[in-house]
């Protein structure tokens, strides 16, 4: 099959790394891609986003199945407009999407076929909004409704905090994604992210991780896309899989159906791990970006076959999928500065000799190449570090050896605690 993958970040590297494995896959290319995917697909420059260009690029090179990596596209269209073309395509359409282009959209939905998440309220109005905070208690969940890259949530430890935080949201902090504002019950217990594959009508369960979104160590600093992520989580054992699938991705698939927006995708719900069970933080509807860094590097099964099943319909008929039982660990290599400003063009040297330490492959993130082939940073989150090995701590140690022993990136840093809850914990 030819086919395109739409995307540019690590989740997508990972993707093409191991759709290329496919033997269903004879001619595979990204839009618009990153100098790692360079060396197992190739690369045409065409944004993710840029949606009348990336329909020109489908319709002139005749794609058998096009893949849609980031929520972007999903959330303007593109599936939509694919699936009127004729166009075998895996992702949801816009209106499904909305599981994650809106927030508010996902809580009543929630509410409404009594799937386990957190107290809310929906506000468009800051005296409202303030009004409501007042009879929460703290600390306080405020997130933007729309698409913030990872970044819409914030945690105030106080009122005072928490009000001065809406008066940003309300005043563009996050754009037209936070003229919207979900306020939330604060929620404890370890988060989980977890994965299933839905075909609009049934779904099936891939596996969970654990990722680390704030940006230094000790869950410290401003939330950010994620600077690392491992698998298995030990939390997440069978037993709370099953529960998940139960009260949360079962009764989703059924929900929307009934509703009219059959889900076709990735279901990524970020859940807490509550002591009254998994409950759902909120959805993403395509792979998480580390984790999909570490579910690729676990998976056995032929990634491409569950694509096409999912697309088609037949995912009752696929065998479930395989998976090794190897530990993996990925550490995100950022530009300093991010989340905040930081400097692109930076040269990064060492990455052959990192993946020739036993067990560990580079995905590229934010990278290009220059003139002259030199692997450059071209954005905030850049590389990802992962590593595979019998016991986490393994793969641990060699996922930071290669850091510290081969990537010559004077411009970058990684969180050096990724995996400390199971490390330290067991759990």
């Amino acid at each position: 099959m030819k086919v395109l993958l739409i995307g540019s970040g690590g989740r997508e590297h990972a993707l093409a790394w191991k759709l290329a494995q496919s033997p269903l896959v004879s001619d595979l290319t990204c839009a618009p891609g990153n100098a790692g995917i360079a060396t197992v697909a190739a690369c045409v420059a065409v944004a993710a986003d840029d949606i009348l260009s990336l329909l020109g690029l489908i319709d002139r090179d005749g794609y058998d199945f096009v893949i849609v990596g980031p929520e972007q596209p999903l959330a303007l269209g593109l599936v939509d407009a694919l699936e009127a073309r004729g166009v075998k395509v895996f992702g949801p359409t816009e209106a499904a999407a909305q599981l994650e282009s809106s927030k508010s959209f996902t809580k009543d939905f929630c509410k409404r076929y009594n799937i386990p998440t957190a107290d809310y309220g929906v506000f468009t109005d800051a005296a409202e909004a303030k009004a409501f905070l007042k009879t929460m208690n703290a600390p306080y969940v405020l997130k933007a409704d729309g698409l913030a890259a990872g970044k819409g949530v914030v945690i105030p430890e106080t009122l005072s905090d928490a009000e001065a935080e809406l008066d940003e949201f309300f005043s563009g902090k996050f754009g037209e994604a936070s003229t919207k504002v979900v306020i939330e019950e604060y929620m404890t217990g370890q988060e989980v992210s977890f994965f299933a594959i839905s075909d609009g009508k049934t779904a099936i369960p891939l596996i969970g991780a654990q990722d680390h979104k704030r940006a230094f160590d000790g869950d410290k600093g401003p939330n950010t896309g994620g600077m690392g992520a491992y698998s298995p989580a030990p939390v997440f054992t069978q037993d709370a899989m099953a529960e998940v699938m139960g009260t949360i991705i079962h009764p989703t698939v059924a929900g929307m159906a009934k509703d009219g927006n059959p889900f076709k995708g990735v279901l990524f719900a970020g859940l807490m791990m509550t002591p009254e069970g998994p409950k759902l933080i909120e959805y993403n509807v395509r792979f998480g970006d580390p984790e999909c860094q570490v579910i690729m590097r676990r998976l056995q099964s032929d990634l491409m076959e569950i694509f096409i099943a999912a697309e088609a319909g037949t995912l009752d008929t696929l065998t479930a999928p395989a998976w090794l039982n190897d530990p993996v660990v990925n550490v995100v290599l950022a530009a300093k500065g991010y989340p905040g400003s930081y400097e692109k063009g930076t040269t990064i040297k060492g990455l052959d000799a990192a993946q020739d330490i036993d067990g560990v492959v580079v995905f590229h993130a934010g990278t290009k190449l220059s003139d002259t082939g030199d692997v450059l940073a071209n954005g905030g989150r850049v590389l990802n570090i992962t590593s595979q090995a019998s016991s986490l701590e393994r793969a641990v140690q060699n996922a930071y050896k290669a850091i510290d022993e081969c990537v010559d990136w004077p411009d970058g840093f990684c969180r050096r605690d990724i995996a400390h809850h199971a490390l330290k914990t067991g759990r």
